[in-house]
């Protein structure tokens, strides 16, 4: 759990990770429900607002990281599919890079619907795994290990799916905004070692050292409106 954690907080330091987190907090009312809320940033950063954020996330250790973490929040170990709060219950629904660990992530999104207030907002955001970008000598062999790797997920890629999920489940004024982060510095090749090891990262590493390392990751921000 370690390095997933050291991934996600070097993610969500970013400059442009915090700009896109900030977008999914609009028009999320006064009542929202953080679904894969991870170490709880967003829950602390929407409690801080005077948000009444509750955080749920099926990895009892991440929820323990956020209880100690953001003191403000409020966090539940549950499953996206099966919450433990009442009909139309929240004004805000955020799920950020949590669909694709669903194998069936309608069944998130009809959750989603069930909990939400009427024209309570519901944002999914998060990133279509076989869309990351990494500049390399050999690019075959890039499209291969972002493949490989996009498989080992149960739907890798759900984020372009969003729009029509929220469709389908009775959400209106379905707005699609895509982020891209770029890092193209050292502080990626753990991230670039999920994909492969061995002369591969040894590629990757020469270039960080000589300032060449060049990675994109499009990031999927998707809304919508419960309709009555």
């Amino acid at each position: 759990m370690s390095t997933l954690l050291s991934l996600l907080d070097t993610f969500d330091d970013l400059p442009q990770a915090k700009y896109v987190r900030e977008r999914t907090y609009e028009g999320l009312g006064d009542t929202v429900a953080d679904i894969g809320c991870g170490s709880g940033r967003a829950v602390g950063e929407l409690a801080a607002r005077g948000v009444r954020a509750i955080g749920f996330d099926l990895d009892a250790e991440m929820i323990a990281v956020a209880a100690e973490r953001w003191s403000a929040g409020e966090f539940h170990i549950a499953d996206a599919t099966a919450l433990p709060l009442g009909d139309g219950s929240v004004t805000g629904y955020r799920a950020d890079k949590i669909l694709h660990s669903l194998p069936e992530p309608e069944l998130a999104v009809a959750e989603a619907r069930r909990v939400l207030a009427a024209k309570g907002r519901a944002v999914l955001t998060g990133q279509d795994w076989d869309a990351f970008l990494v500049d390399s000598d050999d690019p075959e062999l890039v499209r291969s290990l972002v493949h490989a790797r996009a498989d080992r997920v149960p739907s890798p890629r759900v984020a372009r799916r969003y729009r029509n999920l929220l469709l389908d489940n009775g959400f209106t004024d379905v707005t699609v905004e895509i982020h891209t982060i770029v890092r193209t510095d050292a502080s990626v090749l753990p991230l670039l070692a999920t994909l492969s090891d061995g002369p591969w990262l040894e590629e990757q590493t020469a270039r960080a050292e000589a300032d060449r390392l060049f990675t994109a990751i499009p990031i999927f921000v998707v809304g919508g409106t419960r309709a009555d």
